[in-house]
């Protein structure tokens, strides 16, 4: 029999004899609401000069709207041809083919005939074809849509014979969930394809802002950006969510609260993604559902089976929302997970914990530490999930480091019926990092009676608490013998958990050196402190890194080095900033500092923006040194101000602590005998500071001022002769002693050594900027600033403080402003929210935070509109 195709007819109906389906020759309209993305379209006019364009994305990922789309703008001819999964074998492929050729108009001869043959064509067929395709003057554009559903590999090679014959007659546009047969790296090499893949396909902020404005939803970027991240900007997903929205009161809050497996997403999903999978791929998506990320091994520890690995991989080639992370490991897409984790839920009640606690136990033999606890909590076994984080050395954790908030977060949840000496320990870390001495001390004694046996890290761990319960109690005995302790311990325990968590010496140093702090022994504090502030670790020891050399610059204030204390502030302040943790951050005692040197510079604006900051510290490092220190600068603040009221309630509360401090002690007299001093009690001041435990140069030379002001002067040089605080302090010290000096030679009228050693004061204040001595000194000092020479060494810093020129200009910034906070600034003068800033400059709305928090400092402010009017009177805007 001779058959149809070897004739000159065109068929009428296909091989099987029905007629052809109209509908699978239609470009697909687009529907009412439709967003051109240009970049895209752009894009796909390449296809016009390859021979081969592959659209390749997931379900709902606007492949076939995008193409159908620019098919309707070409003035080419284009073809559309929609394949099917119920068609069989290569003639039904290729008289679809044909007739979608010859549906746009594109002339084929009638001895071409067609596949009579629903199974197979000529090869004969395939060549006339390609022949004739290639004696074209234009190209004609063949569109196939869903090509995923061409399963027959047969197909793909005739698919590639015909392109590559037709030559440039024919242009191929493949959109397709999967990858094709097609030897795609021939024509990359060749530079003959187009590609279009799912992270080109997905929305960007702009376009999804696009996309919900003509849904008539007008959202703030923030809002869209956060929809953006939940979706991965999917197509689908962006769709159906602003159909959604608009029917609700509030389309915003929807948007963000949403319940993705109750909604048409889950629809979507569950139909295109879901059930088109055999029962046992849907059982693997379903149980890594409660991963964030997996891998084979991890997938068949929770499907218990052993071939997750070709699973994935084909998942992830089938566009079905299994995304490669690289390195063997994958993701599910956020809303699909969300929807997978669901369904899991109905369908298996109580499967989810036992899942968590397979994943738990795999990744803590894996080591992914971090991961481990997130699982163990889900399950519930919190015996499991404290003795993951203390055997692992990792209970400093919660105290420094970038998931310090989130590991205090999840053990929150911790009830109180896990009684194991690793609960303990971690309940008595929780309680310990939020200054709540009792119960720390009382759940660290429960964790050291149910000690047994050889736990040495469960012992390391112990000694790190003890330590921290003694510098927060301001017992330095405690901290020295737990830091004893400690050491021993290190021997014990393996090197590599050492090395592996450097913020657990980092932090049994730093309250050893605090303890040391608060007992006055400055150099062996020195000691342990810079230990600290030279450690490595990054991120993970960052606060602590912060904490001790914000200490370290306290201990130069206290030594009356302002300027080397400012340097070692800033440096503190910066190790936080640096590494993005939220602000504020740390301590506060490297803000303490720079405000008790900035009142020591009269700058008395910016030492209150910054004892503010200084407020915001952490609950687990505000110690003694920490309140005192606090105290002392608030007092001294008052004193400047002229307040002594405030000054002495500033620093009446008694700090609480098992030892008294004498620094603490003596800087706490200086502010009350100051008070003494300006309410007309000379006397009572110079007795209350002789009182003062050691010999503190800062209270040898206060007292001498309070003999000279209690007509005393061969009194107060006595007792700065014996004390010689100029070779033991810095300038701070050493301006006020040199002042206290000169203002005894100018009552003795030895003129010509009061100038010699207001010259020494000026010229050593000068090199620090220190105002507030000369103001202290009163009067009498004004008549020697007049005269030449110590009205050269007077200029420019110390006379507009003291006697502001009229229409002075407002005090210079102390630190330059970063490039990133004059941006913030420019667009709060713009009056954009924080969330708008933060949208605008693609960036944390924490991150904005920060730069604020820091501009402000910097500029000596606390609210927005002062900050902008600041800095355009500093030409700064």
């Amino acid at each position: 029999m001779t058959r149809p195709e070897e004739h000159g007819t065109a068929p009428e109906a296909d091989p099987r004899g029905d007629p052809y389906l109209r509908t699978r020759f239609a470009v697909p309209a687009s529907p009412p609401i439709f967003l051109r993305r240009e970049r895209l379209l752009s894009h796909l006019d390449q296809a016009l000069r390859t021979p081969l364009t592959m659209v390749n994305g997931a379900a709902g990922a606007g492949k076939t709207l995008l193409v159908a789309g620019w098919a309707e703008e070409r003035a080419d001819t284009v073809a559309w041809f929609t394949a099917e999964a119920a068609d069989q074998g290569p003639g039904m492929f290729w008289a679809y083919v044909l007739q979608a050729l010859r549906a746009v108009g594109v002339r084929l001869p009638t001895e071409l005939g067609g596949p009579a043959d629903a199974g197979r064509v000529t090869r004969a067929l395939l060549a006339r074809l390609a022949a004739e395709l290639s004696g074209r003057d234009g190209p004609v554009v063949l569109v196939v849509d869903e090509y995923d559903r061409v399963r027959d590999p047969e197909i793909t090679e005739q698919l590639e014979f015909v392109l590559h014959h037709a030559g440039a007659g024919l242009r191929l546009v493949l959109v397709t969930r999967t990858e094709p047969l097609l030897p795609l790296h021939r024509y990359r090499a060749a530079g003959e394809l187009t590609e279009i893949r799912g992270a080109e396909l997905a929305f960007t902020p702009q376009e999804a802002a696009e996309l919900l404005d003509a849904h008539g939803l007008r959202l703030p970027p923030h809002a869209v950006r956060a929809l953006v991240e939940r979706t991965r900007g999917w197509a689908a997903g962006l769709r159906l969510c602003a159909l959604a929205a608009r029917d609700s009161p509030d389309p915003e809050t929807y948007l963000k609260e949403f319940e993705a497996d109750r909604s048409t997403v889950a629809d979507f999903l569950l139909a295109e993604v879901l059930k088109q999978q055999p029962p046992e791929v849907q059982d693997l998506l379903l149980r890594i559902s409660v991963l964030e990320r997996f891998c084979p091994e991890l997938a068949d520890a929770l499907t218990q089976r052993t071939d997750s690995g070709p699973v994935l991989a084909g998942l992830h080639r089938e566009n079905a929302f299994v995304e490669d992370l690289g390195h063997g490991w994958y993701r599910l897409h956020p809303l699909f997970g969300e929807i997978l984790r669901a369904h899991l839920r109905v369908g298996a009640p109580g499967l989810e914990p036992e899942l968590h606690r397979r994943a738990a136990r795999w990744l803590r033999r894996s080591g992914f530490l971090a991961e481990t606890l997130g699982h163990a909590a889900a399950a519930g076994d919190w015996e499991f999930t404290a003795g993951a984080l203390v055997d692992d050395l990792a209970i400093g954790q919660l105290f420094t480091g970038l998931r310090c908030d989130d590991l205090a977060e999840l053990f929150s949840r911790m009830g109180p019926r896990s009684d194991g000496p690793a609960t303990y320990l971690v309940r008595a870390a929780r309680e310990l990092g939020r200054c709540d001495l009792e119960r720390g001390l009382a759940h660290l004694r429960h964790a050291e009676l149910r000690l047994r046996g050889d736990a040495p890290a469960a012992r390391l761990s112990c000694a790190l608490l003890q330590a921290l319960a003694g510098r927060l109690t301001g017992a330095p005995e405690r901290v020295e013998a737990a830091a004893a302790d400690a050491g021993r311990l290190c021997e014990r325990v393996p090197a590599e958990l050492l090395r592996k968590h450097p913020e657990l010496t980092a932090l049994l140093l730093a309250h050893l050196g605090s303890a040391r702090l608060w007992a006055g022994r400055f150099e062996d504090a020195r000691t342990a402190l810079e230990l600290v502030a030279a450690c490595a670790g990054g991120a993970a020891t960052a606060l602590v890194r912060e904490d001790s050399l914000g200490r370290l610059a306290l201990i130069d204030f206290l030594d009356g080095r302002p300027g080397r204390a400012e340097r070692r502030a800033r440096a503190a302040i910066a190790e936080t900033e640096r590494f993005g943790l939220p602000q504020p951050s740390g301590s506060g005692v490297g803000s303490l500092v720079l405000a008790a040197v900035a009142i020591d510079r009269d700058d008395l604006a910016q030492a209150r923006a910054l004892l503010d900051a200084a407020a915001e510290s952490r609950p687990a490092l505000r110690d003694p040194v920490t309140e005192a220190g606090r105290a002392i600068v608030t007092g001294r603040l008052h004193l400047a101000r002229g307040d002594t009221r405030a000054a002495l309630e500033a620093v009446r509360p008694v700090v609480h602590a098992e030892a008294v401090s004498p620094w603490a002690t003596g800087q706490t007299a200086l502010v009350v005998a100051a008070v003494h001093l300006a309410e007309g009690r000379p006397e009572t001041a110079a007795a209350l500071l002789h009182e003062v435990p050691g010999d503190q140069p800062a209270c040898v030379v206060a007292a001498a001022r309070a003999h000279f002001a209690a007509g005393e002067p061969q009194a107060a040089l006595r007792l700065l002769d014996r004390a010689r605080p100029e070779g033991r302090a810095g300038p701070a010290v050493t301006v006020r002693a040199a002042l206290v000096r000169a203002q005894a030679a100018d009552e003795a009228g030895d003129l010509d050594a009061a100038r010699r050693l207001l010259a020494r004061a000026l010229r050593e204040a000068r090199r620090e900027r220190l105002r507030r001595p000369f103001r202290e000194a009163g009067p009498w000092l004004r008549p020697y600033l007049d005269t030449a020479p110590l009205r050269a060494l007077a200029e420019d810093w110390l006379t507009p403080a003291t006697a502001p020129r009229p229409g002075a200009g407002p005090p210079p910034v102390v630190e330059e402003l970063s490039g990133r906070e004059r941006d913030v600034l420019r667009r709060l003068a713009q009056l954009m929210s924080t969330e708008e800033i933060a949208a605008d400059l693609y960036v944390s709305v924490n991150t904005v935070k920060t730069h604020l928090k820091s501009a402000y400092r910097k500029l000596a402010v606390n609210r927005r509109q002062d900050a902008v009017r600041r800095a355009r009177e500093l030409g700064l805007l």
